[in-house]
């Protein structure tokens, strides 16, 4: 009997991300903002790869209950998320990725010297995202962009 289990996505990422030159999309820098580009969507998962040159980064986001997770390809992340009211910052270098359940509130930035590049896998695909604002150690929400409007 064939596995049914979805599959791993911090391990869809990496197979993702070990052969970007195979990617659908060139890779490409943008210095006006945070380069992505959708690589696959299957029936249950999408893969997006980002580029992010120095200070580039999104604001504090969630993922509109989609689980999913990433890795760095290449260069050095920083992932903050909110813990006791504030934002804690943990350094991704290549190499590095996380999984992330439905409910994971985050920000992403390239705080470092070099650009850097991330493979992204949701489960199932983004239909919406919302951002937020850390006011007072809560969570509120700032704007609520959908899927073919907002990207």
């Amino acid at each position: 009997m064939p596995d049914r289990r979805p599959p791993d996505l911090l391990a869809v990422a990496r197979r993702w991300a070990a052969d970007p030159a195979h990617w659908p999309v060139p890779l490409r820098f943008d210095p006006t903002a945070r380069w992505y580009a959708r690589l696959a969507h299957e029936a249950d998962h999408e893969v997006w790869a980002l580029s992010w040159l120095p200070g580039q980064g999104t604001d504090l986001h969630d993922h509109g209950g989609c689980g999913g997770a990433f890795l760095v390809v290449s260069g050095v992340l920083t992932e903050e998320t909110v813990d006791g009211g504030v934002l804690r910052p943990h350094r991704l270098p290549a190499g590095s990725g996380r999984r992330f359940g439905s409910r994971h509130v985050h920000l992403v930035s390239n705080r470092d010297d070099e650009p850097a590049v991330s493979v992204h896998v949701y489960r199932p695909a983004l239909r919406r995202m919302t951002s937020y604002r850390l006011t007072d150690g809560r969570l509120r929400v700032a704007e609520v962009a959908e899927a073919g409007v907002a990207w």
